[in-house]
């Protein structure tokens, strides 16, 4: 029987990793007010259309950093940063809670596997092959997209592990943020983009889940999952959403010359 601090708790993580990621719905602005007096260099290519390549993906992935200084993506790591501040009181409480309840072992067992990297790039590979395999150019674009986000994803990751250096709960290791948290939550904003939400909320769930799973297993703080589901959100977005809409650069008349541009599109 699960014991009432231990149910409340995983309800509060649940709920906290699901509030990371509700602003990822949010539409880019329209292009009404594009600078028709410049000439912009272009720095990408729509891969919107037909079956994007291997060498496609590689690049998306290059350009998928350039697309992540965006306003909104700025909004929502400050979100998950705000959410990791207000958690990490709890961190020990929490950690200790849910890892001592032993019914909650079994539930939270999978988590691990599913949100974890040879699992999600797995199936991301899979997508993309079946798509081209099958010329379907939706799934396998998807595919593309899984992929670049989730490479993003584990890289910020990455980073940011060397840089804060935390210990995991059980002392090997680093621990912020979650990097199982953060791939899972690229993918599920990566499958709301192209499916819609009716895929979009099963895929978050998983996400939470597999979050949930890192605390109860003693591998991340409650503060971790907050940040990773934040930092997984804006992966995603730079593949999908925030495509069009990054880093410009273009030239611009001037009196007597000309100049270069240099801007960041929300």
């Amino acid at each position: 029987m699960i014991d009432t601090l231990s149910r409340r708790t995983a309800a509060i993580v649940f709920a906290l990793s699901i509030a990371a990621i509700v602003p990822a719905h949010a539409q880019p602005p329209s292009d009404a007010g594009r600078d028709t007096g410049s000439v912009r260099l272009q720095l990408d290519r729509d891969l919107d259309d037909g079956i994007p390549s291997v060498g496609d993906i590689f690049v998306g992935t290059l350009r998928g950093f350039q697309h992540l200084p965006t306003r909104s993506n700025f909004e929502l790591l400050g979100i998950g940063a705000a959410a990791a501040l207000a958690t990490h009181p709890a961190d020990s409480e929490t950690s200790r809670a849910l890892a001592n309840s032993i019914a909650l072992h079994e539930p939270f067992e999978a988590g691990a596997f599913v949100g974890g990297t040879p699992f999600q790039l797995g199936a991301a590979i899979a997508t993309y092959g079946l798509g081209r395999a099958f010329n379907n150019s939706r799934i396998a674009r998807a595919g593309a997209d899984l992929i670049q986000a989730q490479l993003i994803a584990e890289t910020l990751t990455m980073g940011i592990k060397q840089a804060t250096r935390r210990a995991r709960p059980e002392g090997s290791g680093y621990s912020f943020p979650s990097g199982h948290t953060a791939v899972s939550f690229a993918s599920a904003t990566v499958l709301q983009h192209h499916f819609g939400w009716k895929i979009g909320i099963p895929a978050y769930a998983v996400a939470a889940w597999v979050g949930t799973s890192r605390i109860q297993t003693k591998r991340h703080y409650l503060s971790d999952v907050a940040f990773g589901a934040a930092l997984g959100t804006v992966a995603g977005r730079s593949i999908t959403v925030n495509r069009r809409h990054g880093v410009s650069l273009g030239l611009a008349p001037v009196n007597g010359g000309g100049a270069v541009v240099f801007g960041i599109r929300q």
